[in-house]
């Protein structure tokens, strides 16, 4: 197989209400911690043991301030994406890395109150997805169709 793949799947709960950063341009971002959960039983003690891991999600723009709006801590939301790691430096010169999980894709699943509005379709394309896909030339898709014989 040619080439590679980078792709996440989450299934948790936020941890945290979404953080926005809001830049000079227009764009945002959108940061929540996700928790996911692995369960099971230890044969030794026969005891049920659950270990949590934390995630860092980053979601863009439109996305960051949909999930602004509709998630609250404790929500419980299915997240796509892809694993980013930066670098940075501390205070005392140590280079430092920090994993997140850029949000393409999302899905909320915990279930709204009546008096709560959200959005119809509760999966929402983001537009850092459209981006990832080449702009569609439009002027060369009229001259295809312009080739049909109908």
């Amino acid at each position: 197989m040619n080439g590679t793949l980078n792709k996440v799947m989450l299934i948790g709960h936020t941890g945290d209400e979404v953080k926005m950063h809001y830049f000079e341009g227009g764009g945002s971002i959108g940061r929540f911690p996700l928790a996911t959960n692995e369960s099971y039983t230890n044969r030794t003690t026969g005891e049920r043991v659950t270990n949590t891991e934390w995630h860092n999600i980053v979601v863009r723009n439109k996305a960051a301030e949909i999930c602004e709006k509709y998630l609250k801590k404790g929500d419980k939301v299915y997240i796509e994406g892809r694993l980013k790691t930066r670098k940075w430096q501390d205070d005392q010169g140590n280079d430092r890395y920090n994993t997140e999980i850029q949000c393409t894709d999302f899905t909320f699943l915990t279930p709204k109150g009546e008096g709560d509005v959200s959005p119809q379709g509760t999966s929402s394309q983001l537009d850092s997805t459209t981006t990832k896909m080449p702009p569609q030339n439009e002027d060369s898709n009229v001259e295809e169709g312009d080739d049909l014989p109908f």
